[in-house]
């Protein structure tokens, strides 16, 4: 399974930003699929995830209630809303997949990643 993610940019302080993942040739529906960062000169971190079914999201202390994950089933992603940005959000957002996988937050748990998008918020 190859994976893209897709949507990042340059964004202010405060605006919004949406990151896309998507999977080349098929439907991410059967698979937990979740977003991890990683900022310049830090160690790789969990941000967001979606079960498999859908029914299920987790989400870091330092996103919840400012980021958003969900799935669109007609365009075959899965996305990640980010609000509020802060200069901290700066980093390479990646997608990672675990067919029928439990969600969990190691990055350990999911055999299929993608390229990251570089995501800056300037202050």
């Amino acid at each position: 399974v190859q994976l893209q993610a897709f949507g990042g940019g340059l964004v202010q302080a405060g605006g919004s930003l949406r990151v896309s993942c998507a999977a080349s040739g098929r439907t991410l529906s059967s698979y937990t699929v979740v977003w991890f960062r990683q900022a310049p000169g830090k160690e790789r971190e969990f941000v967001a995830g979606i079960s498999w079914s859908g029914g299920n999201t987790a989400y870091a202390d330092s996103v919840k209630g400012r980021f958003t994950i969900s799935r669109d089933n007609a365009k075959k992603t899965v996305n990640l809303q980010m609000n509020s940005l802060k200069a901290d959000d700066t980093a390479v957002y990646s997608c990672a997949a675990e067919y029928l996988g439990a969600l969990r937050r190691g990055p350990i748990e999911y055999l299929y990643w993608g390229p990251g998008t570089l995501v800056t918020v300037s202050s």
